[in-house]
């Protein structure tokens, strides 16, 4: 058969038959006509190559295989030689898996520090690897769908509630000032080192309050050049709670604090339960003359989310 059969049958491109060829893994007739001819040894051998690199056995170290072959076994590793080539690999991995376990331990730590530099807090795992990254977010976080539940906000006049900021100060929502306030409303914010509610990757919505809370720090600037006038996050967790989150993200703005949750009763506005706390649901308001101008519900992804208010508030400008 020729080379391109040869490829197509064993998987591999033309390219790679002939590496192997000046390997002498292969060793194919040549015909009258100087063409390759090769059989079915050629094809069974090819594949075998291939198998083993799968596994991360380099081509050069698949010889022994090919050569139990040869000698007419049926498996390529019922030889000695072959099972020492399995051995030679493994050692080889373990090498590789020590170093990076070395390096993925220096890693944690430079982490660690890093997550505690601007804490008040000291880390809760006495250096351990945090069970959790909360700045990053996996590929298979639960999209949430919009179930309704913030349909009727747009409009509502804010309610005569007051609540505690991070720096101390009160805040009287129906007091915002002048041009328009972001308030975006999160479950929860974790800490370095602090185990997450039990299943909360697969609540819908719920994971990447930290990822969403960095957003806004990161486009703080550019929501206040845009037209917002301040930027706060609202949740339930208590102020002392909030105050080591924005000293250790370095968040620009404040967060409120509202552990009874009487904003949610104020304006019914969508919560859930999970591992006995009620949390809010994430959205943002958009509150402009102490009405509700705007609702972003449900939100995905939450580290995106900054940048999309952002994009709003460019796309409808506030005309005074």
């Amino acid at each position: 058969m020729r080379i391109g059969e040869l490829a197509r049958r064993a998987g591999v491109t033309t390219k790679a038959v002939r590496y192997y060829e000046s390997l002498g893994l292969l060793a194919p007739v040549r015909l009258a006509n100087g063409y390759r001819d090769y059989d079915e040894h050629d094809v069974r051998l090819t594949q075998e190559i291939r198998a083993l690199c799968r596994l991360g056995i380099s081509v050069e170290a698949t010889r022994p295989f090919l050569e139990c072959l040869a000698l007419g076994h049926r498996h390529a590793d019922d030889c000695p030689a072959a099972m020492a080539g399995y051995r030679d690999a493994i050692h080889e991995l373990t090498q590789r898996i020590d170093g990076l376990t070395a390096r993925r331990a220096v890693l944690v730590a430079q982490l660690q520090e890093a997550a505690h530099r601007n804490s008040r807090f000291p880390s809760a795992n006495n250096g351990e690897e945090p069970m959790t990254n909360y700045t990053s977010l996996p590929a298979d976080l639960p999209v949430p769908e919009d179930d309704g539940a913030a349909a009727h906000l747009r409009g509502a006049r804010m309610p005569q509630l007051n609540l505690r900021a991070t720096d101390g100060t009160t805040v009287s929502l129906e007091a915002l000032g002048a041009g328009r306030t972001v308030l975006y409303i999160y479950p929860l914010t974790g800490r370095p080192g602090t185990d997450l509610p039990e299943g909360w990757d697969s609540i819908p919505g719920a994971r990447g309050c930290t990822a969403e809370a960095c957003g806004f720090r990161d486009h703080h600037q550019d929501l206040l050049a845009a037209g917002a006038a301040q930027v706060y996050g609202l949740s339930s967790q208590d102020s002392d709670y909030q105050r080591e989150v924005t000293e250790r993200l370095r968040l620009p703005y404040q967060m409120l604090s509202d552990p009874t949750r009487s904003l949610a009763r104020a304006l019914d506005l969508p919560t859930f339960t999970t591992s006995g706390l009620t949390l809010y649901k994430r959205l943002t308001l958009i509150i402009k003359d102490d009405v509700i101008e705007h609702v972003f519900y449900p939100i995905f992804p939450p580290d995106k989310h900054a940048g999309q208010v952002l994009a709003w508030l460019r796309e409808n400008p506030d005309r005074l």
